[in-house]
């Protein structure tokens, strides 16, 4: 209801001035005589459409008079169409709660302020009318950090946008605005920034799918947008299987598909993502299933391959130790750990570098070279499964998922088309997000053709 909306409060330097956000709302409100009556009238002035209904605003408040108030007396605040002093606006419930001097209709003064309104109404309040279209709202969150990409017309207002989100956001206690493209500062995803509000501190805590990490958000690459695509991969691993992920960060991937039993070769470039995943491993426990490396991708693809094969053949493995019985249950003779060999070969090969990983492709030539055998009926008859990550036209028709097939085709020297990806030279195309208004992010997923896999190797 506009009675209850903000002051108009524009300010052409966008300083946020508290106290401007001020209002009064003159409103009806029914004096309860005996506090016992409250929930009565309450439902009854609810089904009669008497009783006010606004968000974030109790019904019940105290009565307006202090002396009252000290004695706990209360009132049940009224619709704005319901006046104190005209008693043709008031409904059946409400006469007869007067009439039965359980009821006094009087007049109140409800105070509102910069607490009671959202960060929506109160830019809304400060933002010029043409900016209005399009205000600022969405960010990316790392721990206590708010991380936003405002466009160059919302920049005079940028410090004025991050106090009302600090103001309004919970657990949020840094803003931040990126003043570069993700990757234009260097290679490894991390980006130039600027503190809009709140402290410079950029050491962050967060957790994901069961899992707790913690960094730099200014020295690694992380996106809270991308949670349910970490949990829609982990959820096809399967325990025993090997992952390999190729640009692992600090192991957004990696770490929950450890934690549920699934081996993990998981390597980043970027030191830093290396260091932090480490971090996490221990953090969460699971050391004897995931691997960190610190590698050029190009380069690792061939190397974990012949370095999970070589892990099978010198009988590495983990031991997981029988669940201990429940109390209510007599307890059984002790079964011995289970043992979980590491398996000859790559179930996954995960890509997430969505601006380049396609350019990688090249690299899977050869990756099973003299390795048939592997492949066969006798042994594995699938060949890995490859998710790579990639950007491209957002569109309703086939023009992504054709673009998306062209580019696979050209790096990684196989033909391919849209279609089911256990099918040789087929790819399924998942959509993942928007990341700009023409743009989205997808991933392709495909088996490493037999052609491909078995190649000489340069």
């Amino acid at each position: 209801m506009a009675i209850f909306s903000p002051p108009v409060v524009r300010s052409g330097a966008g300083v946020l001035n508290r106290a401007l956000f001020t209002k009064t709302v003159n409103l009806a409100a029914a004096a309860v005589n005996d506090n016992r009556l409250i929930s009565k009238y309450r439902k009854e002035l609810e089904h009669s459409k008497e009783l006010l209904r606004q968000d974030r605003l109790s019904p019940i408040v105290n009565h307006p008079d202090k002396t009252l108030a000290d004695q706990g007396k209360k009132c049940l605040l009224l619709s704005p169409n319901v006046k104190a002093p005209e008693p043709e606006t008031w409904g059946a419930a409400l006469k007869e709660g007067v009439q039965k001097k359980e009821l006094s209709v009087i007049p109140y003064e409800l105070q509102l302020n910069y607490d009671y309104w959202t960060y929506h109404d109160i830019i809304t309040s400060i933002l010029p009318e043409e900016l209005h279209d399009d205000i600022p709202s969405g960010f990316n969150t790392a721990g206590h950090v708010a991380h936003m990409n405002l466009r160059e017309r919302y920049i005079p207002y940028k410090k004025v946008i991050a106090e009302v989100i600090l103001d309004k956001t919970t657990n949020i206690r840094t803003v931040i605005n990126k003043v570069d493209n993700v990757g234009a500062e260097s290679e490894f995803r991390t980006f130039q920034y600027e503190v809009l509000a709140g402290p410079d501190d950029m050491q962050v805590q967060v957790t994901e799918n069961a899992c707790t990490f913690e960094f730099d958000y200014s020295k690694v690459y992380w996106n809270s947008k991308l949670e349910a695509e970490h949990r829609r991969l982990i959820n096809m691993f399967e325990p025993g299987e090997v992952v390999c992920d190729v640009m692992a960060g600090i192991g957004p991937f990696a770490v929950p598909a450890g934690k549920k039993g699934v081996f993990v070769w998981a390597n980043d470039m970027n030191p830093e993502s290396n260091k932090y995943m480490q971090v996490a491993i221990n953090r969460n426990k699971v050391s004897q299933y995931v691997r960190p490396f610190c590698e050029d991708g190009r380069t690792f693809i061939h190397h974990a391959a012949d370095s999970v094969l070589e892990a099978h053949k010198n009988g590495e493995h983990v031991l997981i130790a029988p669940k201990p019985p429940s109390r209510a249950k007599k307890a059984p003779k002790l079964s011995e750990p289970k043992r979980v060999d590491v398996p000859p070969t790559i179930s996954h090969f995960v890509m997430n570098l969505p601006a380049t990983a396609i350019e990688f492709l090249g690299c899977y030539r050869g990756v099973y070279a003299g390795h048939e055998d592997l492949f066969s009926e006798q042994g594995r008859k699938l060949l890995p499964l490859v998710h790579v990550h990639c950007f491209s036209f957002k569109a309703d028709d086939e023009t992504p998922l054709n673009d998306i097939c062209e580019r696979i085709t050209k790096y990684l020297g196989f033909p391919v088309k849209p279609g089911n990806p256990d099918v040789e030279g087929e790819v399924a195309v998942h959509d993942v997000r928007d990341v700009a208004p023409a743009k989205r992010m997808f991933c392709a997923s495909f088996r490493i053709p037999r052609e491909v896999a078995f190649a000489k190797r340069d």
